[in-house]
C-alpha cells in the first residue's frame, strides 16, 4: 500500500460527529401536500369551476338554482383536487425516496490503521479519505499527500481542470480559504479526474462549500420530448375544448331564443320581456359551456407520464435500474443503436488471472508456482503500480480487493496471498492508466530504484530489449515472436493479455521508454454472462444495431463477439480504433449499419461515432463508466451509466445500470416501451370519453335534453378519466411483445391511426347510446317514475350510471389492441383495483348521491338493464378489431378514416409542430 495511514478510531468518530455534525446534507425542502394543493387551484379548469360555482351561488340567493347544487360542485372541485394532488404528492415521494436510496455513495477512509469503505454521510471532520481517480469529493478539507487534478464544474460551472497538491509540512492558516483555485484545499461534489492522494476532513454537511450552494442548486428538469408532446396535444385538444363550450354555449341561447319562438319576432320580444327567462337559460348555457371546457380539456394528461413512472419506479429498481433523468427511460423505447461496452456489460467483469507467462515463454497458472526471483518482482510492479487495495484485516487468502478499476483489482488479487510486501519501497511519481497511452507507470525509490509499467502489449514488449529470468536476473529477450504467438492464441480463447515490464529511466508524463525488461505476460479471463447472448438477440429482434465496444485487441474482441451472438453475417464488420480513425465521416457513415464491434476503443471514439449515428437521424444509446466516457453519455440521447463507474459518469448517464448487466440494457429498453404503450391506452380512453362527452353535450339541447348530466356529476366523470385512469394504466406490465416491435421514429406521433379509429368508433357508439338511452321512450319506460317535481330523477340516475358503466367497460377495450381482453390482466392488478373501484362508488353514489349527485337508488331490474346496455361497448370494439385484423388489409389500414379524424388531427398536430417541431 502507498499511504500508511492510522485515521480515527470509533471513539474519535463518535466525538468528531458530536462536535462538528454529521456530513449529511439538508435535503431541499419538497413541495408540501399543502403547497401542492394551493398549486393545484391555480389549474384553469379549476378556476372555471369556482366561477360557476360563483354563479350558483349568485343564482342560488336569487332563488333559481337550489343549493345542493353549489354544495355538490363545492364537494367534487375538493375532492378531484385533493385526489389529485395526493396521488401527485405520494408518487413524487416515492419516485425521489428510491432514487435517494439507491444514489448513495460509498468512499474509502483510513480509520484504525485500516482502509474501509463508507458512505459519504457517515465522513467526520478529521477523517483521512483515499481520493483516486473518478472519485466524487466527500467534504472540504485539504491534501495531505499525493496531487490531483478536479474538475470544479459543479461549483463553478466552467469544465476546468485545476491541480492540486499536497499542503507543505509547515503551512498554516489562520482562516479558511475559500478560493476554488486555492492548490491545496479540495471540496465536497467535485470530481477527481486523475491523480490519487489522501484527503483530511475538515468540513462537513451543510457547512462544505457544496453544502452552502445545495439550497439554491437547479435540479435538471429539462421536459422531455414525449412530455412536450404530450402537453402539445393536450393544448390542442384544449383548444378545440373551449371553442366547442362557448360554440355550444351560443347555440344552446339560439335555439332558445330564436328556433324555440319559431323565428317570429313577437315571441322572441314576449321572451325576452320576462328577465326570467332569458337569465335562466342563460345560466344553463354558462353551465353547459363550462362543463364541456371540464370533460373536454384533458389536464391529466401532461401528468401521465411522470405518474407512469413513478409507479414503475420499484419495478425498474428490482430490474437494477436507476433513473436519473426521466428523458432517460422514454427515450430508450426508441433506440435505433447501442454502443456498449464489454467489460463487465456483455462478460461478467469478475475478471480472474488464468496464467503468467515468463519472458523465456515459461507458463504458470498460479502465483505460487512462480519461482521466487521472478515472483518477487512480479509482486513488486502488481502492489505497487496500481490504484486499488488489500483490506488487511482479512485472514488468510480470502482478501477483499478494493478501489482501481476491475483489471488492477484482478492483478493484485492474484499476487494478494503473497507474504512478500515490499514495505521498504516508496512510490514517488505515478502516471495513470489512459486509453490514449494505454499503460500505467509508478516510479519507487528504496531497496530498489525503478520504473514499473503495465498496460498493453503492443505497446510494451516492441521496447523489451531484456527480460528477467526465474531469478529475477535480467536476460536478452530472445522469445518475442513464440510470446506474440502465445498472446495470438489466448486471444482465440477471448483472454486478455497484459505486459508487465521495468526500466531504469525516470518517469516523465510524456516518456518515451526504451530497453525496457519484461518481467511478464498475464492472461486474464473474463467469461461472456450466460445471459448475454439471448439479451443482444432480444435487442436485436428489436430493431436494435448492438456494436460492442471494447480496449481488448482484436482478436480477443472478434472472439468475444462470436459468442455473444454479435457477429452472424459474413457482412458484420469489427474494426480497431486506429482503422475507424483512418476513416472519413461519410466512410464511416456509410460502413456503420455492419459494423459490429470496435477494438482497442478510445473514448474519443465513442463521441465519434454518437455524433455518426446521430446525423443519420438515429436514436443512439451508449454505455460508460470512466470520466473519460461522460462526453460521449451526454451527447447520446441515452446514457447508460454502470454502477461500478465513476462518479463522474454516473452523473453524465441518463440512466444508471446498477448491476452493469446488458440485460438490464434490454429491460430498460422494454419499460421504455411500456411507458409509450401505457400513455397511448390512457390516450385512447382519454379522448374517448371527450368525444361521448361533447357529442352528447352538443346534440342534447337541440333534441330536448339539455343537460343530462349534472354539474356535480360531470366533474365525477372527469374524475374517473383522469386521475383514476392514470392509475389504472399506470401499472401496466411490460410484455415481451413490445421487443419484437420496431423502434418508435423520432417524428412519430403519439395518435396513431389505430388509436384514431378505436377513439372515433367509440366515441360516437357511447354518444349514439346516449341519445338513444335519452331520447327512447321503451328505455324511459324501464324506470320508475319519481315523485311530483322530479319524475325523471330514476330515469335520468340511470343514465348516469349508464354512462360511468359505459366508459368503465371501456377501459377494457383501451387497455389492449388484442381481440382477448382479459390477456395479461392479472399482470396489472392495480387496473382491475381501480375498475372495480370505479363499479363500486358509481353504485355508492347511486343510492346516497341524493340531492347533490341528483340520484336516487335503482332496483334490480334498473340495474340490469344499464349493465346490458353498457357493456354493449365490449363486442362493438371487439367487431372493429376483427375488421381491423382480418377484413381491412394491411395498406388499407393506413388510409384517412374520414373528415371527422381530419378536422381533429389538424387541431391537434398543427400545436405539437409548434412544440416538438
Amino acid at each position: 500500500m502507498k499511504y500508511q495511514m492510522n485515521g480515527l478510531d470509533a471513539e474519535a468518530v463518535k466525538k468528531s460527529r458530536e462536535k462538528h455534525g454529521s456530513n449529511q446534507l439538508t435535503p431541499v425542502e419538497a413541495e408540501s401536500f399543502w403547497d401542492k394543493l394551493k398549486g393545484n387551484f391555480e389549474d384553469p379548469i379549476i378556476k372555471i369551476l369556482i366561477v360557476a360555482l360563483g354563479i350558483n351561488l349568485l343564482f342560488f340567493f336569487l332563488g333559481h338554482t337550489e343549493w345542493y347544487e353549489s354544495l355538490g360542485i363545492a364537494i367534487a372541485v375538493l375532492l378531484a383536487t385533493c385526489v389529485a394532488t395526493w396521488s401527485e404528492y405520494t408518487n413524487e415521494e416515492s419516485f425521489q425516496k428510491l432514487q435517494e436510496d439507491a444514489s448513495k455513495i460509498k468512499c474509502k477512509v483510513f480509520r484504525e490503521g485500516l482502509i474501509q469503505e463508507i458512505f459519504i454521510d457517515d465522513i467526520v471532520v478529521g477523517d483521512l479519505v483515499l481520493l483516486q481517480c473518478g472519485d466524487k469529493i466527500p467534504a472540504d478539507g485539504k491534501l495531505l499527500e499525493g496531487s490531483l487534478k478536479v474538475d470544479q464544474a459543479s461549483l463553478t460551472g466552467e469544465a476546468k481542470e485545476i491541480n492540486k497538491q499536497a499542503v507543505p509540512k509547515n503551512f498554516r492558516e489562520d482562516k479558511r480559504d475559500t478560493d476554488l483555485s486555492n492548490p491545496y484545499d479540495v471540496y465536497r461534489g467535485t470530481v477527481v479526474v486523475s491523480g490519487e492522494g489522501i484527503l483530511k476532513v475538515e468540513v462537513v454537511g451543510d457547512k462544505t462549500f457544496y453544502g452552502n450552494l445545495a439550497q439554491e442548486m437547479q435540479v435538471d428538469d429539462r421536459e422531455s420530448p414525449l412530455k412536450v408532446k404530450l402537453g402539445a396535444l393536450a393544448e390542442g385538444i384544449s383548444k378545440f375544448g373551449y371553442i366547442g363550450g362557448v360554440f355550444i354555449a351560443l347555440s344552446f341561447m339560439f335555439k332558445k331564443i330564436v328556433i324555440d319562438n319559431g323565428f317570429d319576432m313577437g315571441n322572441i320580444s314576449l321572451y325576452l320581456s320576462n328577465w326570467q327567462n332569458p337569465v335562466n337559460d342563460l345560466v344553463t348555457a354558462v353551465i353547459l359551456a363550462i362543463v364541456i371546457i371540464v370533460v373536454a380539456v384533458p389536464e391529466g394528461l401532461p401528468m401521465m407520464i411522470a405518474m407512469v413512472l413513478s409507479l414503475n419506479m420499484r419495478k425498474l429498481l428490482k430490474d437494477n435500474i436507476l433513473v436519473r433523468k426521466l428523458i432517460g427511460i422514454e427515450t430508450a423505447g426508441s433506440l435505433n443503436i447501442l454502443f456498449s461496452d464489454k467489460t463487465g456489460t456483455i462478460t461478467k467483469g469478475q475478471l480472474e488471472v488464468v496464467t503468467f507467462i515468463g519472458g523465456e515463454n515459461s507458463e504458470y497458472s498460479t502465483f505460487d508456482e512462480i519461482p521466487k526471483g521472478l515472483g518477487n518482482l512480479l509482486n513488486l510492479s502488481l502492489r505497487k503500480n496500481t490504484n486499488a487495495l488489500i483490506k488487511e484485516a482479512e485472514k488468510g487468502c480470502d482478501l477483499q480487493v478494493i478501489g482501481g478499476n476491475i483489471t488492477e483489482r484482478a492483478l493484485l488479487h492474484f499476487v494478494s496471498c503473497s507474504d512478500r510486501k515490499e514495505t521498504e519501497i516508496e512510490v514517488v511519481k505515478t502516471i495513470p492508466f489512459s486509453s490514449e497511452k494505454k499503460y500505467s507507470a509508478a516510479e519507487i525509490k528504496g531497496e530498489k530504484n525503478l520504473t514499473l509499467i503495465k498496460g498493453a502489449p503492443e505497446k510494451i514488449l516492441d521496447k523489451c530489449a531484456y527480460y528477467y529470468d526465474e531469478n529475477g536476473n535480467k536476460e536478452k529477450l530472445k522469445h518475442g515472436k513464440a510470446l506474440e504467438e502465445k498472446m495470438d492464441e489466448l486471444a482465440q480463447k477471448a483472454i486478455r493479455v497484459i505486459a508487465i515490464a521495468t526500466t531504469e529511466e525516470t518517469l516523465e508524463e510524456d516518456a518515451n521508454f526504451k530497453e525496457m525488461t519484461l518481467v511478464g505476460i498475464m492472461g486474464i479471463r473474463d467469461d461472456l454472462r450466460l445471459e448475454s447472448a439471448s439479451a443482444i438477440k432480444e435487442a436485436m429482434d428489436a430493431g436494435i444495431q448492438v456494436v460492442m465496444i471494447t480496449g481488448d485487441r482484436k482478436e480477443t474482441a472478434m472472439a468475444i463477439a462470436k459468442d455473444a451472438g454479435l457477429l452472424r453475417r459474413k457482412e458484420d464488420l469489427i474494426f480497431t480504433s486506429q482503422e475507424i480513425q483512418q476513416l472519413t465521416d461519410e466512410d464511416l457513415k456509410a460502413l456503420l449499419p455492419n459494423i459490429r464491434v470496435i477494438a482497442r476503443a478510445l473514448p474519443t471514439d465513442k463521441s465519434r461515432l454518437v455524433k455518426i449515428a446521430q446525423e443519420l437521424d438515429l436514436v443512439v444509446g451508449m454505455t460508460g463508466d470512466g470520466v473519460n466516457d461522460a462526453p460521449a453519455l451526454k451527447r447520446a440521447d441515452v446514457g447508460f451509466a454502470m454502477g461500478s463507474g465513476t462518479e463522474v459518469a454516473k452523473e453524465a448517464g441518463d440512466i444508471v445500470v446498477l448491476d452493469d448487466n446488458f440485460l438490464s440494457i434490454t429491460k430498460s429498453v422494454l419499460y421504455g416501451r411500456t411507458i409509450f404503450h401505457s400513455i397511448r391506452k390512457f390516450i385512447v380512453y382519454q379522448l374517448t370519453v371527450n368525444v361521448a362527452a361533447i357529442l352528447i353535450a352538443f346534440l342534447g339541447p337541440f333534441i330536448g335534453v339539455d343537460l343530462p348530466l349534472s354539474m356535480t356529476q360531470m366533474l365525477w366523470v372527469n374524475l374517473v378519466m383522469d386521475t383514476l385512469a392514470a392509475l389504472a394504466f399506470g401499472g401496466e406490465a411490460a410484455l415481451k411483445k413490445y421487443m419484437k416491435e420496431a423502434p418508435k421514429r423520432r417524428s412519430e406521433s403519439i395518435i396513431n391511426k389505430d388509436m384514431w379509429s378505436s377513439i372515433l368508433i367509440n366515441g360516437g357508439f357511447i354518444a349514439a347510446m346516449g341519445i338513444w338511452f335519452l331520447k327512447s321512450s321503451r328505455i324511459k319506460d324501464i324506470f320508475r317514475v319519481g315523485p311530483a317535481g322530479s319524475e325523471d330523477i330514476y330515469f335520468l340516475t340511470g343514465f348516469f350510471a349508464f354512462f360511468i358503466f359505459l366508459n368503465a367497460f371501456n377501459t377494457f377495450n383501451a387497455r389492449t389492441t388484442e381481440i382477448n381482453l382479459f390477456k395479461n390482466i392479472t399482470k396489472n392488478r392495480d387496473f382491475l383495483r381501480v375498475v372495480a373501484l370505479i363499479f363500486g362508488v358509481q353504485i355508492l353514489f347511486t343510492y346516497f348521491g341524493g340531492e347533490v349527485l341528483r340520484t336516487e337508488g335503482l332496483n334490480l331490474q334498473e340495474w340490469m338493464y344499464v349493465t346490458i346496455m353498457a357493456v354493449l361497448i365490449i363486442p362493438l370494439d371487439l367487431m372493429r378489431k376483427l375488421l381491423r385484423d382480418y377484413v381491412v388489409k394491411p395498406g388499407d389500414a393506413n388510409k384517412n378514416l374520414g373528415g371527422a379524424q381530419e378536422l381533429l388531427e389538424e387541431i391537434v398536430n398543427t400545436d405539437q409542430e409548434k412544440h416538438v417541431g
